[in-house]
């Protein structure tokens, strides 16, 4: 066999110091999701965090107010700022320039015990240097004393690319530099003007063909840095005119700045109507720990340091059960939290079992103990942490494994949270009374949860069953074939027994207008009689114990009149829907019937008159219209129905219930937020806001729609 023949190395490809970069940068490369987790679009948007937290560092020290990214037509991203700029001056050690070696050398920057940065983002000193070697194309143009540098690699290779008077791309020619500095000055800069500016193309043969840059996770990304460290201002701005994005038709941009730090953050990510104020918890701690230190000699000596770790928390809890909490190390988000919220955790459910305990008399509490997901109901928190070189997990820094910062947050947290929960202050003393008896009822909600486990599932003929003596259940055992019917009055229940199919359709009857679930306690929720009928008869449980899968019916219709006390049970019910049964809303498994408003009795001589439903007023006007149009004669007055009981069997179960022929309206999440809110401006406490509501639409009411 002939051996096969390979080109000519040319001389730049034995350079050493060249191949020496592109050794260690070759292993980015070939395991890259080693450094960024995928080659994916998350491990592209990771490639951009790691570039935007080393600007965000230079404002963490208080050198940057700034950070400018650009997500540019040709699929590069730019990241500018105001900082200090990175070194441009010759490293003695290696024999580079700062900048060459931030963007080359793995393992280098000025993140590690310098004194450059006492709390920072980028840590393992290879984010620079590994989106370089994963980048076809990189440019870096530094601001520092009056002289703009500049300088390009190729997949991590420093070099020059041929640009001409054209717009710059990783396709023009590129000439790898073999001798010197590739750091050239590139013009004069404004005097007291310093910063980086970096730009790259990220390389289509690493990368996925789908990935591309997300727009909605850069704005999140940057809303959450500009709560994180106060007065830093970040803007985004678009010019790809991608569709589905806000830039699809002209460049777009968005600029965040914040100065309420994260008590401000934490107020934007609640999700619901406060019980507390949001109150912040702050104190430090130090620790000792041996690190390896570089040392002079260029070899890493294990050392003895002095750490100093800052703890800051806001936190507040609101009327919903769900909890929101976000965990940040120096600024970096931590999704799958670590040793911080840990300790966070432990501490918070510590006070309040001792608070409880405390309060044992007023609160009644019984002999079950807290657990923490009661103690997290309806709780929002940051959770931030900063200290120098802090110990990840991985290069994509989602856990912190510093295990002596969870004892250090552990103790501001519990100090802290302790004086809040007993301060004498007439505000706070009030919430605190508050809090207690909502985590306490989280409790109850719980244990109760627990008791009527027997009845998340069908009971048969031989068992004994618990579920309200009002239901009137279905024979059928196939939960999604089946249907829950929440009827409005016993009036209309007696007609609804003889419409419905019993095989399939069951039907709970409930009285009058239920609890308003919006400003009631988990307590009274609990304590209501219509509210624990309809929560037994779906069987899934409330709040957070509810399990969907346990659900009896493929179904829960609301089958309410169709008049302005209908529309309000329907509302309530809802309420209760989306605070406690939440899931089965996102489900799409809660609907609204829909009953006719009006009944057209169409004469016909010498046989039975023909009905026609209609279910709004234009309806009936087009029906009416059509009707008289073809010569009908019909007969007067016309039916308008106000309830349900109204109807004969046969009429409802034509009109409303029999699958071949009813209307339902499905629910969604947004329906029930809308209704939410609206009955909650209606409704609520607050009567300044309801007031302007009425004055500001009275002159848009139809009078002849209200029923006298």
């Amino acid at each position: 066999m002939t051996p096969r023949k390979t080109a000519a190395p040319t001389a730049s490809d034995y350079d050493a110091r060249h191949l020496q970069v592109l050794e260690g940068l070759e292993a980015v490369r070939k395991r890259p999701g080693m450094y960024i987790g995928s080659t994916d679009s998350r491990g592209l948007m990771h490639c951009l965090w790691e570039i935007i937290d080393n600007s965000v560092d230079e404002a963490l020290g208080g050198h940057a107010t700034g950070v400018d990214i650009t997500l540019h037509a040709d699929g590069s991203v730019e990241v500018g700022d105001d900082g200090r700029g990175v070194p441009v001056d010759v490293e003695p050690r290696s024999g580079l320039t700062g900048v060459e070696l931030v963007y080359t050398k793995l393992h280098a920057g000025g993140k590690f015990g310098g004194g450059s940065y006492t709390a920072s983002g980028g840590l393992h000193g290879v984010g620079a240097s590994v989106v370089n070697a994963l980048s076809e194309r990189l440019d870096v143009e530094v601001d520092r004393a009056g002289t703009t540098w500049a300088m390009s690699f190729r997949r991590g290779e420093p070099g020059v690319f041929d640009d001409g008077s054209g717009e710059p791309s990783p396709s023009n020619a590129f000439s790898p530099v073999t001798s010197g500095s590739a750091l050239q000055k590139a013009g004069r800069a404004k005097k007291g003007v310093t910063g980086t500016r970096v730009r790259y193309w990220a390389d289509s043969q690493i990368f996925l063909a789908d990935a591309e840059f997300s727009y909605q996770q850069l704005v999140d990304r940057a809303r959450q840095t500009s709560f994180l460290v106060p007065g830093l201002r970040l803007s985004v701005t678009d010019k790809r005119r991608l569709p589905g994005t806000p830039g699809e038709h002209a460049t777009h941009t968005e600029t965040f700045h914040h100065d309420g730090g994260i008590a401000e953050f934490a107020e934007y990510l609640a999700p619901d109507e406060a019980v507390t104020d949001t109150w912040r918890l702050q104190g430090s701690g130090s620790f000792t720990e041996t690190v390896p230190v570089l040392g002079e000699d260029g070899q890493m000596v294990p050392t003895e340091v002095d750490r100093e770790c800052e703890v800051d928390v806001a936190l507040r809890w609101g009327t919903g059960y769900d909890t929101t909490t976000r965990s940040f190390v120096n600024i970096i988000a931590t999704p799958k939290g670590g040793t911080h919220l840990t300790g966070f955790e432990q501490a918070l459910l510590k006070v309040v079992r001792k608070q409880v305990e405390a309060n044992s008399r007023k609160l009644k509490p019984g002999k079950d103990r807290i657990e923490k997901d009661d103690a997290l109901a309806g709780m929002t928190a940051v959770v931030t942490v900063r200290l120098a070189e802090p110990q990840f997990e991985g290069q994509t820094k989602e856990i912190l494994g510093t295990n002596a910062v969870r004892s250090i947050v552990a103790r501001v947290v519990e100090r802290e949270l302790t004086e809040v929960l007993t301060s004498t202050a007439r505000a706070r003393k009030q919430q605190s009374a508050l809090l207690l008896e909502k985590i306490v009822a989280e409790m109850k909600s719980r244990v109760s949860a627990r008791m009527h486990k027997e009845t998340q599932r069908r009971k048969n003929a031989l068992e004994t069953s618990s579920l309200p003596t009002k239901l009137v259940d279905c024979r059928s055992t196939d939960t999604e074939a089946s249907e829950l019917f929440i009827v409005e009055g016993d009036s209309a229940l007696g007609t609804a027994k003889l419409a419905r199919q019993s095989d399939f359709q069951a039907l709970l009857p409930i009285r009058g207008k239920i609890l308003n679930t919006q400003k009631a306690s988990v307590a009274d929720m609990l304590a209501n009689e219509e509210c624990a009928a309809i929560i037994q008869s779906i069987g899934a449980g409330s709040g957070r114990s509810f399990d969907l899968s346990a659900a009896r019916y493929g179904k829960v219709i609301i089958m309410t009149d169709a008049d302005v006390d209908g529309a309000h049970i329907r509302t309530l019910l809802l309420t209760l829907f989306f605070r406690y049964m939440r899931p089965l809303v996102e489900a799409g498994r809660v609907y609204a019937a829909v009953p006719p408003l009006h009944r057209i009795e169409v004469v016909n001589r010498g046989r039975a008159n023909d009905y026609v439903y209609t279910y709004s007023e234009t309806e009936l006007h087009q029906q009416l219209a059509r009707l008289r149009k073809n010569g009908r004669t019909l007969k007067d007055p016309l039916q308008r129905y106000k309830g349900l009981g109204e109807m004969d069997a046969d009429q409802l179960a034509e009109t409303t219930m029999d699958p071949a022929h009813r209307t339902l309206r499905r629910v969604t999440m947004a329906d029930a937020q809308v209704g939410e809110q609206m009955f909650t401006l209606l409704m609520g406490s607050e009567v300044a806001p309801r007031k302007e509501f009425i004055i500001s639409n009275a002159a848009a009411l139809d009078t002849e729609r209200i029923d006298a």
